[in-house]
């Protein structure tokens, strides 16, 4: 069995799990839930284990193009999902979240993708690739998850508002909790993969730590905006709405620097 095949399984089993997630949305039965959430466990086996093939087949790390990096974005979003909800409970966020992956994984699978492994250019042929861009890309799993709940969070806060509290819902303070979280876990992976370890290598391959490229630069914007969140929340105090807003606005920036910067801006990492 090659990796394609077990790519597509995990995708199937990932469309499973996001309707079985759905239909208890609406029938409130939490086994639904909970059988949607093993559903996505399996799945998550069959995409490590299709990860794995694809680096014995090429022979380098499995996200050198957009096609791998999507397969390991997606495998490290579901990776976060499981981590959050098997610890805090929130089982309303796991059809919001998987979709995400689905979107993610129909894109790679697209034929816009070119799916053919090919040799390494010199300034990718190094370990550090392994570090900057899987720790990255796990960090931006985690800001993904903040996201969901920071959206959530403005949902229920505003019920709340109303007094139209929904039993089986999350309340807002937990989900204001959970984002911090998921952002306090995201933020050292992103700071350490894709600035740190981006530095190291940036000085090994081109013999400079920092060039403002538009990736190195998006990336520093999307540091300052989760820095501002963690500073705002410490320091000053600050929850609820205005967190959840720079939480979106944090992923949203993440999102261009990931997508937008590799087809709108031309620059050192247009090869990602």
């Amino acid at each position: 069995m090659n990796e394609s095949i077990l790519f597509q399984i995990a995708f199937i089993l990932y469309v499973i799990s996001a309707i079985l997630y759905f239909s208890f949305l609406f029938s409130k039965k939490e086994n639904t839930a909970g059988i949607g959430f093993k559903f996505a466990f399996v799945g998550l086996l069959f995409h490590t284990i299709a990860l794995i093939l694809r680096t014995i087949e090429c022979g380098h790390a499995p996200f050198t193009n957009m096609y791998e990096s999507l397969s390991f974005l997606s495998w490290a979003s579901i990776l976060a999902y499981i981590i959050i909800e098997a610890k805090y409970k929130i089982l309303k966020a796991g059809p919001y979240f998987i979709l995400i992956v689905i979107a993610l994984m129909a894109l790679a699978s697209s034929p816009l993708m070119p799916k053919e492994a090919t040799p390494l250019v010199p300034a990718l042929q190094s370990y550090w690739l392994w570090l900057h861009v899987s720790v990255t890309l796990l960090g931006e799993a985690f800001f993904a998850m903040a996201f969901i709940t920071s959206i959530m969070y403005l949902r229920a806060d505003l019920r709340e508002k109303k007094n139209k509290v929904v039993k089986s819902s999350p309340s807002s303070e937990k989900l204001d909790s959970i984002s911090y979280r998921c952002i306090a876990i995201g933020f050292p992976l992103f700071t350490l993969g894709g600035l740190i370890f981006g530095m190291i290598w940036a000085y090994k391959a081109w013999g400079r730590y920092w060039s403002w490229d538009p990736k190195e630069t998006w990336s520093l914007i999307t540091w300052f905006v989760f820095a501002l969140y963690l500073h705002t929340r410490i320091v000053m105090g600050w929850k609820g709405r205005l967190s959840a807003y720079i939480a979106a606005i944090g992923f949203l920036a993440a999102l261009f620097t990931y997508f937008g910067v590799n087809y709108l801006l031309a620059g050192l990492h247009s090869y990602g």
